[in-house]
């Protein structure tokens, strides 16, 4: 009973700070975290292949916008437009299931106690590792938010027509580096992408009414019979060569010209970005090691505001205050904690 309230009383005293992660984060609070969220990861991937390519995105796309808080898991209410509807995520991102099973299986082995950013970022890791990627420990200690906006999505997150200068100083904003940009593109190394994020790249680039000139002519022809101007743009193609083994095959393929997305194939032909391309084509290890380094880096990513442990990824808890702005007294606190 102590334990439970402190931690419930810690959650509290957290809200509008700053979390401090760490590794092993909880080791002594809910030592099974890890395993649950792999073996639920497993699941998936016996289920649906395609799913953990889905859900590693998941990192990328909540941490640029506010910070690694589960903000895009919150479904919309009458009053607050999330994320899931962002330009950048409608009819795009998929998967969310995967997550609800995470935290389902977690909130019986220690109820109240692991965020779901926290499951985001675990998942994302276990994406790659099961894939054939890199496996590394992650620091944890998120708080979910209490809120999502998708106007804040729709002003950060990139779209698949952004060319490296722009990409470069959008990942720059968040102390990224140019080749911490191009490492984490190789997460494009699993998984399939819509027939919509290509078609301005096969019949209208840059408004020429022409192709990409930077597409192979033989992937060209790939694409136009995937994708043609009559297409239901919600078809499917893989985003490389081998889109359920995580390795540097991504990388080649942009190399000779078959990157799917323009954002891809951009990074080969923008000097700045250009060597690392080439670097990681043909070093997988060094791929493998950036992209981790990335990974964390991007993990790392917080703004100081309110926060909670959600027992829904997508909904607030209702003990929550009215108020993002309103402060609970330790009395409050004590109240909560003990009706929890």
């Amino acid at each position: 009973m102590t334990s439970l309230f402190s931690l419930c009383l810690l959650q509290y005293i957290r809200i509008g700070a700053v979390a401090q992660l760490r590794p092993h984060y909880y080791s002594e609070t809910c030592s099974e975290a890890e395993s649950v969220v792999r073996d639920v990861m497993k699941e998936a991937l016996i289920r649906e292949a395609r799913s953990l390519a889905s859900v590693m995105r998941f990192q990328f796309h909540d941490c640029f916008v506010n910070g690694c808080d589960a903000s895009m898991l919150l479904d919309d209410t009458p009053t607050m437009l999330g994320e899931k509807l962002a330009l950048a995520n409608i009819n795009s991102l998929r998967s969310y299931e995967v997550v609800d099973e995470a935290k389902e299986a977690l909130e019986k082995v220690c109820p109240g106690v692991v965020s779901c950013a926290d499951i985001i970022i675990m998942a994302s890791r276990d994406a790659v590792a099961l894939t054939g990627g890199p496996d590394w420990g992650v620091k944890l200690g998120r708080l979910d938010s209490l809120s999502a906006s998708q106007e804040a999505s729709d002003n950060v997150m990139p779209s698949p027509r952004a060319n490296a200068t722009f990409l470069i100083d959008l990942f720059a904003k968040f102390n990224l580096s140019a080749k911490d940009l191009v490492a984490l593109s190789g997460s494009h190394s699993i998984g399939q992408a819509r027939c919509f994020s290509i078609m301005f790249r096969l019949y209208n680039q840059s408004g020429t009414a022409r192709p990409d000139p930077a597409i192979e002519p033989k992937f060209r022809e790939k694409l136009n019979k995937l994708c043609p101007l009559n297409v239901d743009q919600n078809i499917t193609g893989d985003l490389d060569a081998t889109p359920v083994v995580f390795d540097n095959q991504y990388f080649k393929d942009l190399v000779s010209g078959s990157g799917f997305l323009n954002s891809d194939q951009t990074l080969f032909t923008f000097p700045e970005t250009k060597g690392f391309v080439q670097q990681f084509s043909s070093d997988q290890e060094e791929f493998f090691k950036a992209f981790v380094e990335g990974m964390i880096k991007m993990g790392d990513l917080q703004v100081e505001q309110p926060g909670e442990v959600r027992r829904n990824c997508r909904v607030v808890n209702s003990h929550r205050p009215a108020s993002a702005n309103t402060c609970m007294s330790i009395e409050e606190m004590v109240n909560v904690c003990m009706k929890t």
